[in-house]
């Protein structure tokens, strides 16, 4: 599980720096047109180096994030006890709820590092954070946990509804589309679920990703332009209209799926194996008689 998360982090780290830009950029003067451009600026301004920027941060939270969702999530189903959408929903609010703990200054560090040099070549570019854990104790050490925790309510509203969503597709696919170990075709299937439930969480929480990543970014060089989430929304409204809550979706949209395909088919798979269940149907034959 491990594995198939960090290779989750590299695959859809780029697509989250270009994400965290375009939510982020100036309506006034903005640097990029789209995500292909913005892909290409970064690039060619950056170097290939840019796209990772920050990625320090979800790999050291990855481990603990994992452990706390599915261990969460697994606990809170054996206490409502009945398997169903609706208990789904609420175990990954649950666990969505819990891990806020460990995201919100792990994100806070990422978007912080992701910003950083900004359209600037890298030989030139000055470094306010060596890294990410440089990041924190610089924040740290200005603003105290307060700042460490900068936008946690936002991150709540976020993570809380956009985990039970998670769990909810997942559930309702899986067990529309008959994902048995006795089906040959159970891992497409999985992939599929775990794909659209990345989808449909991101879309339910998505208005609420760009206030929390604007918020998040916003002090930098002890220059606040937002005094609060209202005041943060109020702004983004009045200057770039609602469609400001779609900045950066298509970028989003193209990580969720792989990224939540590989991760909920693993876990499925994984937890299947440890429950001793029969997974020799989905081995091809002949793949059966080399290993036999």
């Amino acid at each position: 599980m491990l594995s198939s998360g960090v290779a989750g982090v590299l695959v859809g780290h780029p697509f989250d720096t270009v994400k965290v830009r375009l939510q982020i950029q100036s309506v006034d003067k903005p640097l990029y047109r789209g995500t292909f451009h913005c892909f290409q600026s970064i690039v060619r301004q950056e170097s290939a180096f840019g796209l990772y920027k920050g990625i320090g941060s979800p790999m050291m939270g990855l481990t603990f994030i994992n452990a706390i969702v599915f261990g969460v999530q697994g606990n809170t189903m054996r206490l409502l006890g009945e398997d169903t959408p609706t208990h789904q929903f609420l175990a990954g609010a649950a666990a969505g709820t819990l891990q806020c703990i460990i995201c919100c200054p792990m994100e806070l560090a990422k978007t912080r590092m992701q910003m950083q040099g900004t359209g600037q070549k890298k030989s030139s570019s000055k470094k306010l954070y060596k890294n990410s854990l440089d990041c924190l104790l610089h924040i740290y050490r200005r603003e105290g946990l307060p700042g460490i925790y900068r936008g946690m309510v936002t991150t709540l509203v976020r993570e809380m509804p956009g985990f039970g969503m998670y769990f909810w597709t997942y559930a309702v696919l899986s067990q529309s589309l008959g994902c048995e170990p006795s089906d040959s075709y159970m891992i497409p299937k999985l992939l599929f679920s775990g794909g659209m439930a990345g989808i449909a969480s991101w879309l339910v929480t998505y208005p609420a990703d760009v206030i929390k990543s604007r918020l998040q970014a916003d002090g930098v060089g002890r220059v606040n332009q937002y005094s609060s989430i209202a005041d943060c929304v109020r702004q983004s409204v009045r200057k770039e209209g609602y469609m400001v809550f779609t900045r950066g979706l298509t970028s989003t949209v193209l990580r969720a799926f792989p990224v939540n395909a590989a991760t909920f088919a693993t876990v499925t798979l994984v937890l299947m194996y440890a429950r001793g269940e029969d997974l020799s149907p989905l081995i091809p034959q002949h793949h059966q008689q080399n290993i036999f």
